[in-house]
């Protein structure tokens, strides 16, 4: 007689429903894992909500980039960027330059400390500056001119400008050479309206991103020139740039009109007589690029897995031993629209150091991974495979894996060295002397007793 199944007993469907699940959460994990999504929280901070009409082309721009953007005003009460120790926001943008204090927990320091936590920054500034954004840049390098001053061109000014010569024209050619930031540009001329800058020397980290002309130089509009003023020639910067050495990353914009909407759409031509008249300036590409490079979305690298052994070997050894021919290899990748890619660097260098290198050689691209084959140093101790990676637009690469080298084994010498070579014709030479002597002396006392 048959035994009737248990009611509480499972159907081999729901036994195999949770393991099939698992199976594709499992797939589509690891379909995904090549793919970064891009964007991330981004507090926007506003003089007035009146920007997000008068920009709404940029901001736009981020939001269909997966950008979750936070609107509020700059004295909003209610302001913070860390909570319980966490950062609530992967970026910051600051359009509000005329502001006097922050509110909320929000000022100067705070921010200084979300760039050292890794944040990336986008400041837009104006002839109205305050004293936060002021010193802001100051923490970063860039030093702003005098609140309403602006930058002034007698000779690269749009036909458009009133008679001040403010809304200066700036060349294609005065961009920084880092496709990787601003991008490749079209050629249209850049409109510009704006306080000037100038960077600080000593930091090596600044880039010059966008500089005016020969003629260019910042100052009061409305007053006579009765000083040297701030920023003079290509030494005013227009759009300033800086990759900290956590690869956190910051931008300062003299002018908050280059985001504009008008500014986007508005033709360009230049006042000197037979310029050449363009449709639209290149505002828009050049802000776009901008947005893409200082929110990690361009010019990020990563190295991945990394592998040493012996020629001829699959598994890296406890130790190696000196002269041993070896062979490194490491994975590089690029984000490129969203996923890793294979990056394509043919300058990539790898060093072998202890404390000095004692091997510098370029590594030789296969697919994603860079390998290379050497030989190892005639001396022993603790070394360190060692790859430091610093291109301007893209961010550092460092890498190390540290290994021990010791010296022959007594079983391993040669048994005869052939810098001992001399040595060993002395000594033999010292035997046949000996011998040749032994047999001269012996002979010669034979001789003796015979007579």
């Amino acid at each position: 007689m048959a035994v009737p199944a248990s009611r509480s007993s499972p159907s081999p469907l729901l036994l195999r429903l949770p393991r099939r699940l698992l199976l594709l959460v499992v797939v589509l994990l690891l379909s995904s894992a090549s793919l970064v999504h891009g964007g991330g929280k981004t507090l926007v901070l506003l003089d007035n909500h009146a920007i997000k009409d008068t920009h709404s082309v940029f901001l736009s721009s981020l939001a269909d980039r997966g950008f979750e953007l936070t609107y509020k005003t700059a004295d909003d009460p209610s302001l913070s960027l860390i909570k319980y120790g966490e950062f609530l926001y992967d970026h910051l943008i600051i359009f509000s330059p005329s502001v006097e204090d922050f509110g909320g927990n929000i000022n100067v320091e705070t921010i200084t400390s979300f760039i050292d936590g890794g944040g990336n920054v986008l400041v837009a500034a104006s002839s109205d500056i305050g004293d936060p954004i002021r010193d802001l840049g100051s923490e970063c390098g860039i030093e702003f001119d005098e609140e309403k001053t602006a930058v002034i061109d007698h000779h690269s000014y749009d036909i458009s400008d009133e008679g001040e010569h403010t809304l200066v024209v700036a060349d294609a050619d005065n961009l920084i050479k880092v496709p990787m930031v601003v991008g490749v540009p079209s050629g249209n001329p850049i409109l510009f309206r704006g306080v000037g800058m100038v960077a600080d020397p000593e930091n090596a980290l600044v880039l010059d991103i966008l500089t005016g002309s020969s003629t260019t130089y910042s100052f009061f509009p409305d007053k006579p020139v009765t000083q040297y003023p701030h920023a003079v020639g290509k030494n005013t910067l227009l759009i300033a740039g800086l990759q900290g050495r956590n690869n956190a990353r910051v931008i300062f914009s003299g002018s908050l009109d280059f985001f504009s909407n008008a500014a986007f759409n508005s033709p360009v031509q230049k006042s000197t007589p037979g310029s050449k008249r363009f449709s639209k300036a290149g505002n828009e590409e050049l802000a776009i690029a901008l947005s893409c490079w200082v929110f990690k979305e361009e010019g990020v690298l990563r190295v991945g897995d990394a592998k040493h052994h012996r020629v001829g070997e699959a598994d890296p050894p406890a130790a190696y031993t000196v002269t041993d021919l070896v062979e490194f290899s490491i994975v590089i990748e690029k984000l490129e629209e969203g996923k890793w890619v294979p990056y394509n660097g043919k300058d990539v260098q790898l060093e072998f150091v202890r404390i000095d290198p004692f091997v510098r050689t370029f590594l030789k691209r296969s697919g994603n991974r860079y390998s290379t084959q050497f030989t190892l140093p005639d001396v022993y101790g603790v070394f360190q495979f060692k790859i430091d990676y610093n291109r301007l637009g893209y961010t550092h690469l460092y890498s190390t894996t540290q290994v021990s080298v010791r010296p022959l084994q007594h079983t391993q010498y040669e048994r005869f060295i052939p810098s001992a070579y001399p040595y060993y014709a002395s000594s033999f030479s010292m035997m046949l002397g000996v011998f040749l002597f032994s047999l001269v002396f012996l002979h010669y006392r034979e001789k003796e007793k015979s007579e």
